[in-house]
């Protein structure tokens, strides 16, 4: 790093605490303000916050290191734009109407108290096995891999820095800091991307396509293949990426910060677009990676270093700082999104549940010390991800592949049929969470024994993670709709506005008053985009 990559990365820095210092100069009045924003945040930073969340480290690290090892397959997740867009036109209006700080919130006003329990303790295991230790882990490769800081102080590092200002600001301070983090990233991203291309070694998009080999360019790998079948991608994909955009409170947080319902669906709609993106601006360098490492210009030893290795070796000074800037921007912006999501659960669903006269203060000071907890069972964690094999990417899509079909199933069902009890809900989040935690239990096993199981065991742990999430989904459906039929039905007036069949002549108004040409014209534009993609990447 010359000294021009420091000053980059210090101007980044600059910018960062002094727009944190101006959110936390505006004292929170109450949970609302410091949870939500107070539900007052315009579209555009809506979108960038919804992108800035999502490109995490397990993009910047992870997703860099599967195109390098096996090329455009997992383009799949990153085209989820559609379900973006599902979040902001199909569920957000039932969000909004119900008022709902959290997605366990909104479960307890469909179903019951205790459909909240579970996917509060739910939410919070899996952000410990996912987000919180994958954001940890990935900040600690990267400042190993570009500033030769140690791993461990890398990671506590990541986590000092980015905790200073969440703690301190809540969520104002994490969506507008994001808003900044989304055009550092895009900017670093970006450079890789087109140096990367224009290196002498490659010879712009034509070359790569040459070196690397059509497969490399192949989205849809046969229905057999043991890792990216394209029957796992598209429909295990969606089911995961429904639970990801659409109910989970990691992302929905951010559309309930709207102004209103209008300022939501177009920050989905922008959020949308901006998915896009990560097919060029972290796959394609991880090709670009695997082509000069054939031509023997880069090497790496692990798919997870790809990344931070090009940025030090290929970048010029300034560009490093400024990719370094962007790097680190994508890690705190992601675990920023998580501490508060973290803090929101617990202190909403869970805290205020136990001890419902506390004061507003009180619920705020909560919310920041359970975040500390569940960072620290975070850290716990980590040895077990730095063991796993292949790539970070896969890693986190597998262990969401296994948590997230039960709850798809009870929001999809809960909102487009009526006759969805709670006792449906909670055989379907009991039976499919043992299902997702069997399968983690054996492929945890088999990571730290090195050999696979046989016979029965064997055969399952075989199956491709998004296969088997194609399973636990469909047996959720025939749960959920089975018992829901056997037992009684709801009361209209409890479902009042929260399911399509229940909704008022005043509901229905409301919701075609909130969009016009220009929010549609803008989804179309995305489908047809996407649509582009698939049909491109074809080998």
């Amino acid at each position: 790093m010359a000294v021009l990559d420091w000053l980059v990365i210090g101007g980044y820095f600059l910018v960062l605490f002094a727009i944190a210092g101006w959110v936390i100069s505006k004292k929170q009045k109450d949970s609302e303000d410091y949870f939500l924003a107070g539900r007052n945040v315009g579209w555009f930073i809506v979108g960038a916050s919804i992108f800035a969340s999502n490109i995490g480290s397990e993009h910047l690290v992870g997703l860099a290191g599967a195109g390098a090892e096996s090329g455009m397959p997992l383009a799949h997740y990153e085209l989820h734009a559609w379900i973006v867009l599902l979040l902001g036109w199909v569920f957000l209006p039932f969000y909004a109407r119900s008022g709902v700080f959290t997605m366990p919130e909104f479960l307890e006003k469909r179903y019951n108290e205790k459909a909240r329990w579970f996917l509060s303790v739910v939410s919070l295991l899996g952000y410990i096995l996912t987000k919180v230790s994958v954001s940890i882990y990935a900040g600690g490769i990267v400042f190993q891999a570009l500033l030769d800081i140690d791993f461990w102080t890398g990671a506590i590092l990541t986590l000092v820095i980015t905790g200073i200002y969440t703690v301190a600001g809540g969520m104002r301070a994490v969506v507008y800091t994001e808003a900044l983090q989304t055009v550092v990233l895009i900017a670093g991203a970006a450079a890789v991307t087109l140096i990367g291309l224009n290196h002498e070694a490659i010879g712009g998009w034509t070359g790569l396509k040459g070196i690397v080999g059509s497969e490399h360019f192949n989205m849809w790998k046969p229905m057999d293949h043991p890792q990216y079948p394209w029957t796992g991608m598209v429909f295990g994909g969606a089911i995961v990426g429904i639970w990801y955009w659409c109910t989970d409170q990691y992302i929905v947080q951010r559309v309930l910060t709207a102004k209103n319902l209008t300022e939501g669906r177009r920050g989905a709609i922008w959020g949308g677009f901006l998915k896009i993106l990560p097919v060029f601006l972290f796959l394609v360098p991880g090709m670009v990676a695997f082509a000069l490492s054939k031509q023997g210009v880069l090497q790496y030893e692990s798919p997870n270093e790809v990344l931070p290795v090009m940025v030090r070796t290929l970048l010029p000074d300034g560009f490093r700082g400024l990719v370094a800037a962007g790097l680190l921007a994508a890690l705190m912006s992601s675990l920023a999104s998580v501490f508060n999501s973290c803090s929101t659960l617990f202190t909403i669903d869970i805290y205020k549940k136990l001890r419902p006269a506390s004061s507003e203060k009180k619920l705020v000071s909560t919310g920041r010390i359970a975040t500390a907890f569940i960072v620290l069972l975070g850290f716990a964690w980590i040895p077990v991800m730095r063991n796993a094999p292949g790539t970070l990417y896969d890693y986190l899509q597998s262990v969401q592949s296994y948590i997230a079909p039960p709850i798809t199933v009870i929001f999809l069902l809960g909102i487009f049929y009526k006759r969805m009890n709670a006792k449906g809900a909670m055989a379907t989040l009991y039976v499919g969470l043992a299902i997702g935690m069997f399968r983690l239990v054996l492929d945890t096993i088999t990571t730290f024994q090195g050999t696979a199981f046989t016979g029965f065991l064997g055969s399952i742990a075989a199956i491709p993670f998004s296969h088997f999430a194609i399973v636990i989904f469909l047996i959720c459906v025939v749960i959920m709709v089975s018992v829901s039929l056997l037992t009684e039905r709801p009361s209209e007036a409890r479902l009042a506005g929260l399911t399509f069949g229940t909704l008022s002549e005043e509901d229905k108004a409301d919701n075609k008053a909130s969009y016009n040409w220009v929010d549609i014209t803008g989804s179309i534009f995305i489908i047809i985009v996407i649509i582009g993609i698939l049909s491109y990447f074809t080998g």
